[in-house]
């Protein structure tokens, strides 16, 4: 793993990290979550480096070592700003390799990043993970939107947003005999509170951003570009409430199979796993299935490539 920087759209420096195999074969975007960073996200891309993929992914606007004080604060649109960013760091990559095939990966914060993702740059990829993900577009995301828009109002925009943090991940973990809703493994949710990068709480600009951005992922101005050749994967935890125990995942799976009109779909819900499938007892099941699916999509995208190469 080797952490680097580079410079975005609006000139602010960008932290990330890559994974570099000795002969890449495909390019993988990962998209992180909420309150933590791509440093978490080492096994897994090492284990995606270890199947040939180049890993890469930055730490978004308000985390990391983009910004690395905790705050989850950033000036400007932070989901808008971010999307941007990731947007600058897969140019990079594909300019740097053209010829190779460019896959993304969304965890929770990363998977509502990664639907808009596909909604704005729908050329970018040739299939998609959303990882604990969910379909977000009703009155909880309404009401966040506007405690937040309020309390940036009159003058707290850079202030922890703890009424947020209390009503979402606080009562995500009060349903829990161990008291996290992270993992049902004990060490992992130890190893994440003990993260550096993490378990810290958002201000109430980024939940602004997030909730006020979230809403334009289902409105059909955006979810009409996208790609509906493009394989998608959403896998997440049966016991996650984020996913809403797995009703708001398969909603999301119904509104890019039926909706959006996605013909590649696949859905895979762990049944005793919780919202970090990545770290809970699904870890090598989860972690074979997206690198099976990341290798199909490059498969497929270098075979149209091939095929349109014949008829020329």
């Amino acid at each position: 793993m080797t952490e680097k920087t580079f410079v975005s759209y609006d000139g602010k420096k960008i932290g990330y990290r890559e994974w570099m195999p000795d002969n890449p074969v495909g390019l993988v975007q990962i998209a992180h979550g909420m309150a933590e960073s791509t440093a978490r996200y080492d096994g897994f891309a090492k284990y995606l480096k270890s199947r040939g993929f180049l890993v890469f992914g930055d730490d978004h606007r308000g985390h990391g070592l983009t910004d690395s004080n905790r705050t989850g604060y950033c000036d400007g649109d932070m989901f808008e700003d971010t999307l941007k960013d990731m947007a600058t760091l897969t140019k990079m990559y594909k300019e740097e390799y053209p010829d190779l095939p460019f896959f993304i990966f969304g965890h929770s914060y990363g998977s509502f990043l990664t639907q808009a993702y596909i909604e704005r740059y729908p050329d970018n990829a040739c299939g998609a993970v959303l990882c604990g993900s969910a379909y977000l577009h009703d009155i909880t995301s309404f009401a966040g939107k506007v405690v937040a828009s309020f309390n940036c109002l009159f003058g707290r925009k850079k202030k922890a947003a703890k009424v947020i943090s209390d009503l979402s991940f606080g009562a995500y973990n009060k349903k829990c005999p161990e008291g996290t809703f992270i993992s049902s493994i004990v060490e992992e949710c130890e190893k994440y509170e003990a993260c550096p990068d993490c378990n810290f709480v958002l201000s109430y600009a980024f939940y602004k951003s997030f909730f006020t951005n979230l809403a334009k992922n289902y409105k059909k101005k955006y979810y009409n570009n996208v790609r509906t050749d493009m394989p998608m994967l959403i896998i997440s935890g049966k016991d996650d409430p984020v996913g809403g125990y797995g009703k708001l995942v398969d909603k999301l799976y119904d509104f890019y199979k039926h909706k959006v009109g996605v013909e590649k779909v696949e859905k895979v819900i762990y049944p005793g796993v919780r919202h970090e499938l990545l770290n809970d007892t699904s870890r090598e099941d989860a972690y074979k299935k997206i690198g099976d699916f990341i290798e199909s999509a490059f498969a497929a995208e270098k075979g149209a490539v091939s095929s349109v190469s014949d008829e020329r």
